[in-house]
């Protein structure tokens, strides 16, 4: 029983791999002094705020990978399998969809009260890499106010706070975090066989995603893919388990391109392996 719960534990702690891709600001605010062709200040700091918040959570394994071709770029990744470079799970676009400030404040014979606040909405969508499509997308608020005021003469003056700006975005990505991390959990974990060499199989990921020497993972083959009659999408049948193999070790001297040694403990692994996915024991 209690081998059981530590297996649970163990699973829980294995890190998705996501990539940040393009953020967008979809307000004018801010816009209208840019330049043709300048980067938006305001997107790129939400970008990196989405980041961080990844990153603090501890859940993730994250990349960035921002622009337009992010997308694509991440399709050639995931569907490699000669390589050492770990694919995404997900890939997270980003788009503040409104952004306002306002003022409010009143004034009487000896003192006067001022207030700004800045409030702010942002959506965050996950593209699953391999077909191209959303398959999530959340939103969130937040807001950022400072007060100031002033009595007979003394106290303090409020000028423009730039920083409220900063606080309502983090605010309102902050609020999505609890939905985007729910999400990804509940997508498996799963990474890919590199190559078999006699007895031992080489695999994607290694210790950064929180993997540990003696776990123990499927190997199934690629289910095969379908057009749905009712939705004219392409599924994904489930594909067949065919073996199961224990962690040894691990290779690879940086995060994105670490791998991981495996014994066979069940099963036999195919002369092809392409397509081969390593997948959880649950």
């Amino acid at each position: 029983m209690a081998a059981q719960q530590a297996e649970t534990v163990q699973r829980t702690g294995l890190k998705r791999r996501v990539a940040v891709g393009r953020f967008t600001n979809s307000t004018p605010y801010g816009r209208l002094l840019q330049s043709p062709g300048q980067a938006d200040p305001i997107a790129t700091q939400a970008s990196d705020m989405l980041v961080n918040a990844l990153t603090s959570s501890q859940h993730f394994f994250v990349f960035e990978r921002a622009d337009l071709t992010a997308l694509n770029a991440e399709r050639l990744i995931s569907e490699a399998t000669a390589q050492n470079l770990v694919g995404v799970d997900a890939l997270l676009l980003g788009s503040i969809t409104q952004l306002g400030r306002r003022n409010e404040g009143k004034q009487g014979f000896l003192n006067s009260q001022r207030r700004q606040a800045v409030n702010a909405t942002v959506e965050i969508r996950l593209v699953d890499v391999r077909t191209g499509r959303v398959f999530f997308s959340t939103s969130g608020s937040g807001e950022a106010t400072t007060e100031t005021g002033e009595v007979a003469g003394f106290g303090t003056r409020a000028g423009y706070d730039s920083t409220l700006n900063d606080r309502a975005v983090a605010a309102a990505i902050a609020d999505t975090m609890t939905n985007v991390i729910n999400q990804l959990q509940q997508r498996a974990w799963f990474t890919d066989v590199l190559r078999v060499s006699g007895e031992t199989v080489f695999v994607s990921g290694g210790a950064s995603q929180g993997l540990r020497v003696g776990d123990r993972f499927r190997v199934e083959t690629p289910g095969e893919t379908v057009v749905s009659a009712q939705s004219g999408l392409p599924i994904t049948l489930p594909g067949s388990v065919v073996a199961e193999i224990e962690l040894t070790g691990f290779f690879g001297d940086a995060p994105d391109a670490e791998g991981s040694t495996a014994r066979l403990v069940s099963g036999a692994l195919p002369q092809d392996i392409t397509g081969l996915r390593v997948t959880e024991i649950k």
